[in-house]
C-alpha cells in the first residue's frame, strides 16, 4: 500500500540523520519525540503499520505542526511564534546541523498520508501514552537538566524552579497526554479512523 520510493527515500533521510545526531548530539537526543517519531515512521513505513504510525502521529503532529509555524514564521515574517524552532535560527550551531533538522517539515506530512493510506489506528491514544510515560522519566533520570529534552525538567528551554522537580514531571505525566494526545486522537479519529 505504500510505494516503495516513499520508503527508500524517507529511509535515506533517517539513515543520514541518524548517526550525524548520534556524533553531534549524543545518545540523549533520540529521547526528544520528534526524534523517536523520525525512526519509528521509518518503520511504519516499511512494516506498513497503522498502529505504529497512528502512535506517533498523536505523538508529535501537535508539536510538529507548532514547530512548523514557528519556523516559518521566523524564517519569513522575522515573527517569533514560540521557542520550539529557535536552535534553527542560532549561528552557534552548525548550518549542515540545521539543514538536517529540517526533517521536521516532510515527517508530519508522511506521518498524515500514510493514515489518510491505512487509517488510524484508535489504540494509538492509550500505546502512545504508554510510551510516554516510559520516555518521560527515562528523559528525567539519563539526561541533563540544562538539555531539558522533552520539556522533562521545565516548560520551555530552561528548567523550572517553582514546583519540585518530581512532583512537576508527575504533572507532566498527566498534562501532555491531556493537552496534546487526546485533541490529536480525537482529530485523526474523526479524519481518518475506520
Amino acid at each position: 500500500m505504500i510505494p516503495l520510493w516513499l520508503k527508500l527515500a524517507y529511509s535515506a533521510m533517517v539513515v543520514t540523520i541518524v548517526p550525524v545526531y548520534y556524533v553531534y548530539y549524543g545518545l540523549a537526543n533520540f529521547l526528544w519525540f520528534s526524534d523517536i517519531a523520525l525512526v519509528a515512521t521509518a518503520v511504519a513505513l516499511w512494516t506498513e503499520s497503522r498502529l505504529l504510525a497512528s502512535m506517533m502521529a498523536v505523538a508529535v503532529l501537535l508539536p510538529e505542526l507548532l514547530w512548523n509555524v514557528s519556523f516559518f514564521s521566523r524564517l519569513l515574517l522575522r515573527a517569533r511564534v514560540s521557542a520550539l524552532a529557535d536552535y534553527m535560527f542560532d549561528p552557534a550551531i552548525p548550518l549542515w546541523i540545521r539543514v538536517l533538522s529540517l526533517f521536521h517539515i516532510p515527517m508530519p506530512l508522511v506521518l498524515v498520508w500514510m493514515l489518510a493510506r491505512l487509517g488510524y489506528d484508535r489504540r494509538a491514544l492509550v500505546a502512545q501514552t504508554v510510551l510516554a510515560w516510559v520516555v518521560f522519566p527515562l528523559t528525567y533520570g539519563l539526561t541533563d537538566p540544562k538539555e531539558n529534552i522533552n520539556w522533562v525538567f521545565g516548560p520551555g528551554a530552561r528548567p523550572q524552579h517553582r514546583l519540585p522537580p518530581r512532583l512537576y514531571l508527575g504533572l507532566l505525566l498527566i498534562v501532555f497526554p491531556l493537552i496534546v494526545y487526546v485533541p490529536t486522537h480525537l482529530v485523526l479519529s474523526a479524519l481518518f479512523g475506520r
